[in-house]
């Protein structure tokens, strides 16, 4: 049998998202067939194609796949599974959408956020906002998975390019119908696999100053712009820029946090970050004792001095 990794695209790009999926589902031990589903998304199919291990690409090409919506998207998937041990995905907006609705019409338990692969059937997931690891196993004949892919490399391309396949398409059940979508209008990475991210706290205390000062910073270090909790409930920040525990989990090569304390549901979606920087006006801010480096100052004067170097 085999392992089913969905991917993560926009129906052009494959995103990186499903690059860290494929470490996950190769450490399943199984041959890995990624399936990318979408309307038009024949240049993602070819991108997951020449990542290394995958052993082929199933395409699912059709208009009502565009917004890779949960209902016929997990229609999609539950049809295929069949031929697979397990079905995985990165523990993602779409994912955690698509793969409970999944397991629902498979009728197993889902394995949420897991953060290791101990064997096909034994997991380790994270819990109490990442204060304890929790190891699960599953008795599930066919497993469906969703994993916390800041835990896991991103696999990089091989020389071999995969087959692409074809498949077809269960006809739209019609239970849903997309409606909008709005999205910034800048070119600044997308936070959920940017290299550098730069969050702000509520310490900005107004929604001009969130942007005043850390714009122009993320813009020169070719950064994500991220958001504690408290700065988004205030209405500093929009939601998608939320990173913790209730928000996106994150772990860039340079995460720089300034005016956040440190609240538990905060570090638990940054604090894998490979160098953690904080700048906090509190010298006692929890925030400091996972810093790699600590800067306690006013964000107002330090951010326009930072810049003014680079």
């Amino acid at each position: 049998m085999a392992t089913l990794l969905i991917a993560e695209h926009d129906n052009t790009t494959l995103s990186e998202l499903t690059a860290r999926g494929l470490s996950a589902a190769k450490a399943l031990g199984a041959p890995v067939t990624v399936l990318v589903a979408g309307a038009n998304c024949a240049k993602a199919a070819e991108s997951a194609a020449r990542l290394d291990g995958v052993e082929k690409v199933l395409l699912a090409d059709a208009p009502h796949l565009e917004h890779q919506m949960a209902e016929p998207l997990g229609l999609l998937i539950a049809g295929l599974a069949g031929d697979f041990d397990a079905v995985i995905a990165a523990a993602s907006t779409s994912g955690k959408n698509v793969l409970p609705r999944v397991a629902a019409l498979l009728d197993v338990m889902q394995v949420s956020d897991a953060v290791a692969i101990v064997a096909p059937d034994t997991f380790v997931r994270s819990i109490y906002a990442g204060s304890a690891l929790q190891t699960i196993r599953s008795t599930d004949a066919k497993k469906v998975i969703t994993v916390r892919v800041s835990a896991f490399p991103a696999t990089p391309e091989s020389e071999k390019t995969s087959p692409v396949e074809k498949v077809d398409v269960p006809a739209d059940p019609g239970l849903s119908a997309f409606e909008t979508e709005e999205k910034p209008n800048d070119e600044r990475p997308d936070l959920g696999g940017a290299r550098i991210i730069i969050s702000g706290g509520r310490a900005f205390g107004s929604r001009e100053n969130f942007a005043k000062y850390l714009e122009p910073l993320a813009l020169k270090l070719g950064a994500a712009i991220g958001a504690s909790r408290a700065a988004v409930d205030s209405g500093y920040a929009a939601n998608d820029l939320q990173v913790g525990q209730t928000g996106k989990i994150v772990a860039p090569d340079l995460y720089i946090a300034c005016g956040i304390s440190g609240a538990v549901q905060h570090l638990a979606g940054m604090k894998e970050s490979r160098c953690i920087v904080a700048i906090n006006k509190d010298p006692d801010a929890p925030i400091f004792r996972i810093a790699d480096y600590g800067l306690v100052g006013d964000v107002f004067e330090i951010l326009p001095a930072f810049e003014q170097k680079l």
